[in-house]
């Protein structure tokens, strides 16, 4: 099966079931670390100086990781050849069995939780969400006695229809992972058969389950490289994240103003960061760039947002003509996709092998001035770290002529790279600099902690993909689209007018609060 987009068909699954660590919440390294300051604190009190630290990559996803936390203990010690007596789950943490061990590690998580909080993928959330609303039915499953307490910390307790946990396992007389009972247990509570259901898990001994389960797709999560692992433990296909899934007739990004209360509720007490593209966001996509400019009223609402909170316009335009375009004072400004940086006060920044491109940006622009004399349409549009190449005024046909005269460009210069857009190629210089580089940098140049802000950032074009993908889980990116394609974006505006709707209704709420 093809991992790079998996579209989930409601003809085809009936439910999907998910596991919860690493999945949907945040909480495995908080797992991680309690599992280790656990059994480093009794290896270390039994072997004296002889002790071996527990291994928080190999022995955790070896012995612990998806496994229910007393087996957990035991498949790790017995890895060490330590035999300990069984006991009880209500024996105290201090005691030298494998449910006091396991009670032990409970007590460090739950004051690790109760310290962090619980947060989820946001990529995730929209997934469960555009299931549901798709007719879906889904499932969490987690082998922790503290599924309900996480889900409830995280906000996403009514995500599911079913929830099958530690307390299950007990209750019901389950086996752990990597036998499929939970797994089972989930589908029943559903009322879907394994054939018509899917299963997503991060763990090898849950991709195991699932495949055990005899479930119609097993779909393996690799955040952190274990990809060819989940594959091999029997995982049908392999994301990096549940924003590479979507599903069939369920692909329809939400609107930002419809859904202005759940941006409002995630936005919490934070303080908003404001990032905007210009061309086909702030001012329509027009037939000649020269001929974009910013209405009045619109940049009437971005002074008053940005008396309310931060303001960087990241556009693919020149640092200078977008700055003169948009004419508001007090806020960032990026040119050239990033690769021209200037604050308020006049700091500016641009990384030195963009600078070095320079020269070879000159003598591109010559040879493409020559070389597309015979090509009526083109226009060349020289920035100071950018050559943009439109061919919107190009005969229909010709499109292929141009860009055959950019890669020859390119051929002569290893300096720069080739970009795309709405009707435009660009030569950029070659280095992995993009808007969504940009938006971390000024994010960590302004000390724009996740604590105490959220950054949202609104664009029109494929470049603005690089930022959406840089705010998955960290923020919100909304896409003005004119036509429907995939975006990684989470919400969308029709237009440069709904954009005004936007930025005037942020800033009624910034004053209300």
């Amino acid at each position: 099966m093809h991992d790079s987009r998996l579209i989930l068909s409601p003809d085809r699954y009936d439910a999907v079931i998910f596991d919860l660590d690493g999945v949907i919440t945040r909480t495995a390294r908080a797992h991680a670390a309690a599992w280790k300051a656990m059994f480093d604190e009794y290896l270390r009190r039994r072997d004296g100086e002889k002790w071996v630290p527990f291994d928080l990559i190999s022995d955790y996803r070896r012995y612990v990781d998806g496994m229910p936390r007393y087996d957990g203990v035991r498949s790790f010690l017995q890895s060490r050849g330590i035999e300990l007596p069984w006991g009880s789950p209500e024996d105290p943490a201090h005691a030298e069995t494998i449910c006091g061990l396991g009670n032990r590690k409970n007590e460090l998580f739950l004051k690790r939780l109760e310290q962090g909080g619980a947060e989820v993928f946001n990529s995730s959330v929209d997934l469960v969400r555009a299931l549901r609303q798709a007719g879906m039915r889904t499932a969490v499953v987690s082998s922790s006695r503290n599924c309900a307490l996480i889900l409830r910390a995280a906000g996403a307790l009514d995500l599911f229809d079913a929830r099958v946990d530690g307390v299950d396992l007990e209750r019901r007389g389950l086996k752990g992972k990597p036998a499929p009972d939970m797994f089972l247990a989930a589908a029943r509570d559903l009322g879907a058969s394994p054939e018509r259901a899917v299963v997503v898990e991060d763990a090898q001994a849950g991709v195991e389950a699932g495949r055990a389960g005899g479930f119609g797709l097993v779909i393996g999560v690799a955040r952190s490289g274990q990809a060819e692992a989940l594959r091999s433990h029997g995982a049908d296909a392999v994301v990096q994240d549940l924003a590479e899934m979507s599903v069939a007739g369920g692909d329809v990004v939400p609107s930002a103003l419809v859904a202005l209360e759940s941006i409002f509720a995630e936005l919490g007490d934070r303080q908003p960061v404001l990032f905007l593209d210009y061309d086909g966001t702030l001012t329509p996509i027009v037939d000649r760039p020269e001929l974009a400019n910013l209405d009045p009223s619109v940049r009437d609402s971005l002074r008053r947002v940005s008396r309310l909170c931060p303001v960087a316009v990241i556009s693919g335009r020149d640092l200078r003509d977008v700055r003169a375009r948009v004419g508001v004072e007090g806020i960032h400004y990026a040119g050239s996709h990033g690769f021209d940086i200037a604050g308020p006060g006049g700091r500016g920044h641009a990384p030195d092998a963009a600078l070095a491109a320079l020269q070879d940006l000159d003598t591109a622009e010559d040879f493409l001035v020559g070389r597309t004399s015979s090509l009526p349409g083109v226009l060349l549009e020289r920035k100071r770290f950018g050559l943009a190449v439109h061919y919107r005024l190009v005969e229909a046909g010709r499109e292929r002529e141009v860009e055959e005269a950019v890669d020859e460009a390119l051929n002569q210069f290893r300096s720069l790279r080739k970009g795309r857009g709405k009707k435009v190629f660009e030569l950029l210089p070659a280095i992995d600099w993009n808007k969504g580089v940009a938006l971390n940098w000024l994010r960590k140049a302004l000390d724009l902690n996740e604590v105490r802000f959220l950054p949202l950032y609104i664009g029109d074009d494929l470049t603005d993909e690089d930022a959406f993908r840089a705010l998955r889980d960290r923020g919100i990116g909304i896409a003005v689209l004119d036509s429907r394609r995939p975006t990684a974006a989470r919400y969308q505006l029709e237009d440069p007018g709904e954009v005004k709707q936007f930025l005037d209704a942020l800033a009624d709420h910034l004053e209300r609060r």
